[in-house]
């Protein structure tokens, strides 16, 4: 009897498993960005003796909020690169560029908006409005729109003077030969390092 009753319950599940899904297969391999400007192993800098900057993780259109290439062939049309995906989201992998090359560039201290509270020196913070591929000129495409507030040097008193903001925006265009994941990476991973090290310039030491 009990072989009965679970006979039916077994075939009855058998077809849903052809409807279950975990999610697509993930790509051979992920791609990642590497920043050009290196910080050298060992060294150690203090907000003692050198200034700091407190950069944030930029914003992201929806387009980008995911782990995918976008890749645009018009003013409205957005599809992804087949087989290419971040290792995650380009706005923190991009976050992390910035970090090293103001660090290597500058001189000075990066923090982070969790170990900033007390003194966040300069802010530098922003949106990342495109990390993709413009399929029209065949290019790879970073438009950055930064907003910085420098340090703010206390008067003799001891109060320290509100700074105004400082907005501009940064962009870089490097063209590809193919359209493929691997060329796509490396040509969007040079011109976010374009971008990176005219961000460090503006900053300054």
């Amino acid at each position: 009897m009990r072989t009965r009753l679970l006979l039916p319950a077994l075939l009855a599940a058998l077809p849903l498993g052809g409807c279950i899904s975990f999610g697509s297969n993930p790509p051979p391999s992920l791609l990642t960005l590497n920043a050009d400007a290196t910080v050298a192993v060992g060294e150690t800098a203090s907000s003692a003796n050198a200034r700091s900057i407190t950069i944030a993780v930029p914003g992201v259109p929806q387009e980008l909020a995911v782990t995918r290439i976008p890749v645009r062939s018009g003013d409205t049309s957005v599809a992804y690169l087949k087989d290419a995906q971040w290792v995650e989201t380009p706005n923190r992998l991009f976050a992390r560029m910035l970090s090293d090359t103001i660090t290597a560039r500058t001189g000075r201290v990066v923090l982070t908006t969790r170990v900033s509270l007390g003194d966040p020196g300069a802010r530098l913070g922003g949106d990342l409005r495109q990390f993709g591929v413009d399929a029209t000129a065949s290019e790879a495409v970073v438009v950055y729109d930064a907003t910085l507030v420098r340090d703010r040097p206390a008067s003799s008193d001891g109060a320290r003077p509100v700074m105004p903001y400082e907005k501009r925006r940064f962009e870089a265009r490097v063209p590809m030969a193919e359209l493929t994941p691997a060329a796509a990476g490396t040509a969007l991973n040079q011109a976010a390092n374009k971008v990176a090290g005219e961000v460090a310039e503006w900053v300054g030491k």
